[in-house]
């Protein structure tokens, strides 16, 4: 099992490993990884694998994808390096940083809309430079779209921080909020879920289930505009927004 260490720490960006196996010609697993796998909505980290030794001496690949099946998969251009090479990684700073600012705005987005319209996240997509989130509610007006905005734009203001630990699905079960984890969205395969929290310790303002990436406090997110909205059929809107 490849140790994803991209859950404990997200601001590492480069790491060596040794490869464990290669997949066809181009998908290699590692020991360990601080690249992010395509998943939760979170884009995949792209960036660098490079090895030194005999044979191959400063020879680098760039990874396009990464993916987490039954192993983490990281895709790469060419010819991969052989199992038993010891590798460079590097993750794209900028990208990955991107990603984890939108993530957070997203979990800000999501208990704002809960609060305020009792409207649950049904589904959201990140990119570097925009995302959107899907909700289950009729339908938000120009009014609601202010008020989601300036909510939004408080609590980052407020620099809130955020934090990650794992806990056991039936203590997670038996002692956080349903409302807020949501850890109904999960299958039941999952038996320890990463719980992302924003705001005090005792009495946060957010907490939920996640394996994404996130920025220390929400003062990194930054400036967040609100960009409209567009209906995803009956009772379901999508609320689209981009970071300053």
């Amino acid at each position: 099992m490849t140790e994803a260490r991209y859950l404990d720490d997200a601001t590492t960006h480069e790491f060596e490993a040794t490869v464990e196996t290669v997949r066809g010609t181009d998908r290699v697993v590692l020991d360990r990884t601080y690249f992010y796998p395509e998943g939760g909505g979170q884009p995949h980290d792209t960036g660098t694998l490079s090895v030194d030794g005999e044979g191959c001496d400063g020879e680098t690949w760039d990874v396009t994808d990464v993916q987490k099946r039954d192993r983490i998969e990281h895709v790469v251009a060419g010819d991969a390096p052989d199992p038993g090479a010891t590798v460079t990684g590097r993750v794209d700073p900028a990208r990955r940083r991107a990603h984890s600012r939108y993530h957070t705005a997203q979990h800000l987005l999501s208990a704002v809309l809960l609060d305020e319209f009792d409207a649950e996240t049904t589904g959201n997509q990140l990119y570097a430079d925009h995302a959107h989130l899907d909700c289950a509610y009729d339908r938000f007006d120009g009014d609601d779209l202010r008020t989601i905005e300036t909510r939004l734009n408080d609590l980052v203001a407020s620099d809130l921080p955020v934090r990650w630990y794992s806990l056991d699905r039936e203590e997670a079960e038996a002692t956080l909020d349903p409302d807020r984890t949501r850890l109904h969205l999960l299958p039941e395969s999952i038996r320890e879920v990463r719980i992302v929290e924003i705001g005090d310790a005792d009495d946060p303002f957010d907490r939920t289930a996640c394996a994404g990436t996130h920025v220390e406090s929400t003062g990194d997110i930054g400036t967040v505009s609100i960009a409209g909205r567009t209906t995803q059929g009956s009772a379901h809107e999508r609320v689209n927004f981009v970071l300053e």
